[in-house]
């Protein structure tokens, strides 16, 4: 191999990544030494296993592979052998531990991993995006949003919001007070996309109080007032009204409670498979 890199061909069913980066990690053992890198990912078929193998033998090189579709596996393996090309099986020796572990078969579905990873930016997309557009911030928010939650202050929007991101919803939050007229935007998403949030006026006037108390505020400010609650409670349930969105009365209700009952009530609307 003097005077060139070796070659490797990195097959896959899938992107082919992981098995480039396992390559890539122990030629650098060899006085830091680059192999030819050549991925072939998405096999579905035995022409393209065959041409691969004709390749890597043409090229006196190796197969690295992370096939977990049974019969492509065991195709790739016996061409390998029949053209006497050394083929390594990245993933076989942890499947068959864990096969072990698990007491189970692998599903033999190319990837999966990917699946997940999809997920998980998904459900960062989704914090963002209830960060950003949290307490009115910005109404652009109520039109992009996969549900709007509205109410006066102190009905766990925020909560709700962040715990509906993590089951990755985008959720928008708008804060109901009487003397700012709500958002246009709020009035122009169907109803099934937007909750209305209320609360036991009583129960809310301890926990304003508490509120105000954190914060070395006086609890008796007019935020925490009785008037002023049953005025906020009055206005936000006309508001309620005109958007036409179910109402949830989150009194005594934990955040996860609340969150389920949204989620229903979204998969009834259709906006949930």
């Amino acid at each position: 191999m003097i005077g060139r890199h070796p070659v490797v061909y990195v097959v896959s069913d899938s992107v082919g990544e992981t098995a480039e980066f396992v390559v890539k990690a122990a030629s650098s053992q060899f006085n830091g030494g680059t192999a030819d890198i050549r991925r072939v990912p998405y096999v579905t078929d035995r022409e393209t296993i065959v041409e691969t193998v004709q390749s890597a033998a043409e090229e006196g090189g190796l197969i690295a592979f992370t096939l977990v579709v049974p019969h492509l596996k065991k195709q790739l393996m016996e061409e390998a052998e029949k053209k006497g090309v050394p083929c390594v099986d990245i993933m076989g020796p942890m499947l068959n531990a864990l096969s072990t572990l698990y007491g189970s078969e692998p599903k033999g579905e190319p990837g999966l991993v990917h699946k997940l990873d999809d997920d998980y930016f998904r459900k960062v997309e989704a914090i963002e995006f209830a960060v950003k557009y949290d307490d009115g911030k910005d109404p652009r928010g109520i039109l992009r949003a996969d549900v709007v939650l509205v109410g006066v202050s102190r009905t766990s929007k925020t909560p709700l919001s962040m715990y509906l991101a993590h089951k990755r919803l985008k959720v928008a939050n708008v804060p109901l007070v009487p003397e700012v007229e709500p958002p246009e935007e709020l009035f122009r998403i169907p109803p099934e996309r937007c909750v209305g949030l209320t609360i036991d006026p009583h129960q809310l006037n301890n926990i304003r109080r508490e509120r105000l108390k954190s914060l070395g505020l006086a609890s008796g400010a007019n935020y925490a007032s009785m008037e002023r609650i049953l005025l906020e409670l009055e206005y936000a349930e006309q508001v309620i009204r005109r958007v036409g969105c179910p109402i949830i009365d989150v009194s005594n209700k934990a955040v996860e409670e609340t969150a389920s009952i949204i989620l229903d009530l979204l998969k009834k609307g259709g906006k949930l498979v």
